[in-house]
C-alpha cells in the first residue's frame, strides 16, 4: 500500500513550510523511523520521519520550496508498486504523516478555487490580514499560494517587498539616513515578534521578584556534579537544578502549571519545563517533558542534546512541544535581573538573574553571599498574586535546601 508525504503542520498557526533537505533521494529504500526531510517552519528547523516502510517515489518539491500544509511531497511505496494517481478530492492513498503531538495533518486538494479579485471574498489567513495590516499591503492585489487559492503570510510578505522594490526603483526616498540599513527578520524572528506582541498586549502580566543566597545551592552543584559526569557522561549546571526544583515546587502549585482557555483554567498533569535557549534567528524554548520525575542527570542530558540540536537547526517537532511552565536564565550574560513575557497558553514563566557576590544582611550583620535574583510572571487569569507568592516562597526555600533533590 503506498502512503503519501504531505507537508506537515507542526504548530497552530503555521501554514506552509519550507524544504530545507531530502534525506533520501528518488527510489532509496526508507525505513519508518528514519529521517526523511528536513524542513522549516515559522519556529525552527525539523527533522522529519518517515510513518512507513518502502521506496521513496514521485518526489515532487525540491529544496528552498516553500509548501502550503497538508500538501503531498512524495510518496513511498512497495518495491515494483506504481505512484498513485490523485484524483481533484485529495490522495486515493493514506497519509504518512509526520510526528506531531498536536496537530493532524490535512490533504490538500488539487485543484485550487480561483481567488476573487475583491477583497471581501478573498480567502485569506488571519495571520495574511495581520501582516497585510501592518504592511499597507491591498489584500485584492494578492494572488494566493494556498490551498484553494488562500492568501498566505508569505504571498502578503512577497507583495509587500516587491512594492518596496518597485517603489525604490521609481526614485522614491527614503526617510531613513544614507547610512542606516534595514534588516528583514527572518520567519522565526519575525514569529517571535508576534508572539510576543500578542502575549503583551492580551495576557494580564504581573510580576513578583525574590533575592535568593545562592551558597547551598552552588554547593550541592560541586557536590554532585562530579559524581554524575563520571557516571552518565554529562554536566550538570544550574539550569538543571533549577529545572529539578522548579518541576517539584510546581507540583504544590498546580495553578502555576497550567493555561488559559476558552473553556476555563486547564490545570496539566505533567510539568513539562520548556528552557529557553537563544539561537540565531531568535529564541526557542527546548522542553524538558516529565520534569518532576526525570533524574539530575535525565535532565542534563536532555537539556544538552536538544540545545545541540537547536543551534543546529536540527530540531525535532518534540523538542519543543507541550511546554508547561518556562524558565529563561540569562545568568551566563552577567544579567542582574529582568522580567520575562509569558509564553501561551502558559500561566507563567521564570527569569532568572546571574549568581553574583552581593553584600546581605546575615544575623543582623553584613555578609557576603553569591545571591541570584528571581522574577516571576504570571497571568493574572490564572494566577493571582498571593499564589505566585506562595511558589515563589517555596521555590526559594527549595533552593535554599537543594537536597531535596535527592530524597
Amino acid at each position: 500500500m503506498a502512503f503519501s508525504v504531505v507537508m506537515p503542520a507542526l504548530e497552530m498557526a503555521q501554514e506552509t513550510g519550507k524544504l530545507i533537505a531530502w534525506r533520501k533521494q528518488e527510489g532509496d529504500r526508507v525505513a519508518k523511523g528514519e529521517i526523511l526531510l528536513e524542513i522549516e517552519t515559522d519556529k525552527a528547523v525539523m527533522e522529519i520521519e518517515a510513518q512507513a516502510d518502502g521506496l521513496l517515489a514521485g518526489i515532487k518539491a525540491s529544496a528552498g520550496q516553500d509548501i502550503p500544509v497538508g500538501q503531498i511531497i512524495a510518496w513511498i511505496v512497495a518495491p515494483g508498486e506504481a505512484v498513485p494517481a490523485e484524483d481533484a478530492g485529495g490522495t486515493t492513498a493514506p497519509t504518512a504523516r509526520a510526528t506531531s503531538t498536536k496537530v493532524e495533518m490535512p490533504v490538500a486538494a488539487s485543484a485550487a478555487a480561483p481567488v476573487s479579485s475583491t477583497p471581501t471574498t478573498a480567502k485569506i489567513s488571519p495571520k495574511a490580514r495581520r501582516l497585510a495590516k501592518e504592511l499597507d499591503v491591498d489584500i485584492s492585489l494578492v494572488h494566493g499560494s494556498g490551498p484553494g487559492g488562500e492568501i498566505l503570510a508569505s504571498d502578503v510578505q512577497a507583495a509587500g517587498a516587491s512594492a518596496s522594490s518597485a517603489s525604490a526603483s521609481t526614485g522614491s526616498v527614503s526617510s531613513s539616513p544614507a547610512s542606516e540599513t534595514l534588516e528583514i527578520p527572518t520567519s522565526i524572528g519575525r514569529l517571535m515578534a508576534e508572539r510576543t506582541t500578542q502575549s503583551w498586549t492580551t495576557v494580564p502580566h504581573f510580576f513578583v521578584s525574590r533575592d535568593v543566597d545562592a551558597s547551598a545551592l552552588n554547593q550541592f552543584r560541586e557536590q554532585i556534579v562530579a559524581e554524575i559526569e563520571r557516571q552518565n557522561g554529562v554536566r550538570v549546571t544550574h539550569t538543571d537544578l533549577l529545572v529539578a526544583l522548579v518541576a517539584k515546587t510546581l507540583l504544590k502549585h498546580p495553578r502555576l502549571n497550567a493555561s488559559w482557555t476558552a473553556e476555563g483554567i486547564r490545570i496539566h498533569q505533567h510539568v513539562n519545563i520548556g528552557v529557553a535557549i537563544a539561537v540565531n534567528d531568535g529564541v526557542v524554548a527546548a522542553v524538558i517533558p516529565n520534569a518532576q520525575s526525570a533524574s539530575l542527570a535525565e535532565i542534563a542530558q536532555r537539556r544538552r542534546d536538544v540545545a545541540e540540536r537547536a543551534r543546529a537547526g536540527k530540531l525535532r517537532p518534540t523538542d519543543i512541544a507541550d511546554a508547561t511552565f518556562t524558565i529563561s536564565n540569562l545568568g551566563m550574560y552577567k544579567v542582574d535581573a529582568f522580567s520575562a513575557i509569558i509564553t501561551p497558553p502558559q500561566a507563567a514563566i521564570l527569569a532568572v538573574g546571574a549568581i553574583a557576590d552581593r553584600v546581605v544582611a546575615v544575623e543582623d550583620k553584613p555578609e557576603v553571599r553569591p545571591t541570584v535574583t528571581l522574577t516571576l510572571s504570571a497571568d493574572h487569569r490564572v494566577v493571582d498574586g498571593a499564589r505566585a507568592a506562595m511558589f515563589l516562597n517555596d521555590l526559594v526555600e527549595a533552593i535554599r535546601g537543594p537536597e531535596m533533590l535527592t530524597q
